[in-house]
């Protein structure tokens, strides 16, 4: 086994192990719950899980995603938080290496993924979590190479503005709220760690993509424009799109959309 692939596997197995204590903090945060304490438990007839029971992937399969204790069903959630996690995690290692922007890039889609996630369920987005990375994004800023705290600081102030004069705009406008402060502050965290030049481009590739899932689940359910969707998901998806693809889409974008050379 070749030590590239060996540390390959174990970023990924390290990735679904962290994607464990993800599931806690999706599941606990929306209800005012310490991730901490008490340990892992089943929450329909509080069986304590013990660490055979809790191995990512593994257990789901061996318990046949129902719970030791009583038998109830186990979401398909967790497996699939496990997974994503290992994959992003493997993901960026491939990309960056053993390095602090993988570190950093780590901490940041692991926060995303909770985020996806809770907003789903809940659509909320917890100010834990955007609040503390828009500090933890600025702070990184002075270490890494290529990402100067200017960049990071004007990411903040880009994201967050934009955000907030589009919500701003649109209550004036409609009298309703159509846009949460949770989507503004996540912005403002992704500026920070990702840099002001990242906004534009996550704007954009999440209400693309946004725009393509909402109208197909409007025909799909029948439903109306009133159909709540949250904006969450689509902005942690453009933003991990921009970590792996967003300099080579915007220079294919500049190239397309560029004067034809005769």
């Amino acid at each position: 086994m070749t030590i590239q692939l060996y540390f390959s596997i174990v970023s990924f197995i390290f990735g679904a192990v962290v994607g464990s204590f993800l599931n806690v903090c999706i599941y606990r945060m929306p209800k005012g719950e310490s991730v901490v304490s008490p340990p892992s438990h089943c929450p329909n007839c509080d069986y304590r899980i013990r660490w055979y029971d809790n191995i990512p992937l593994c257990s789901y399969l061996l318990l046949r995603g129902k719970c030791r204790g009583c038998g109830t069903h186990i979401s398909l959630q967790y497996p699939l938080v496990e997974l994503l996690n290992g994959v992003l995690t493997l993901a960026l290692f491939l990309r960056f290496g053993p390095t602090l922007s993988f570190l950093v890039l780590f901490l940041f889609c692991s926060a995303l993924v909770v985020i996806t996630f809770i907003d789903l369920e809940h659509q909320i987005i917890p100010d834990e979590i955007s609040l503390s990375g828009i500090v933890a994004g600025f702070f990184f800023s002075f270490f890494l190479q290529g990402h100067s705290w200017l960049n990071s600081l004007l990411g903040i102030l880009l994201g967050g503005g934009i955000l907030l004069l589009v919500a701003s705009s649109y209550q004036w406008l409609t009298g309703k709220e159509g846009m949460g402060g949770g989507d503004i502050k996540l912005l403002a965290m992704m500026g920070a760690f990702l840099g002001w030049k990242s906004v534009l481009f996550i704007l954009f590739a999440s209400s693309l993509i946004g725009s393509v899932v909402g109208i197909t689940m409007m025909l799909v359910q029948n439903k109306d424009s009133k159909l709540a969707i949250p904006f969450g998901p689509y902005l942690a998806s453009a933003a991990v799109l921009y970590i792996f693809y967003g300099r080579q889409l915007i220079n294919w974008y500049l190239n397309l959309s560029g004067p034809s050379r005769g």
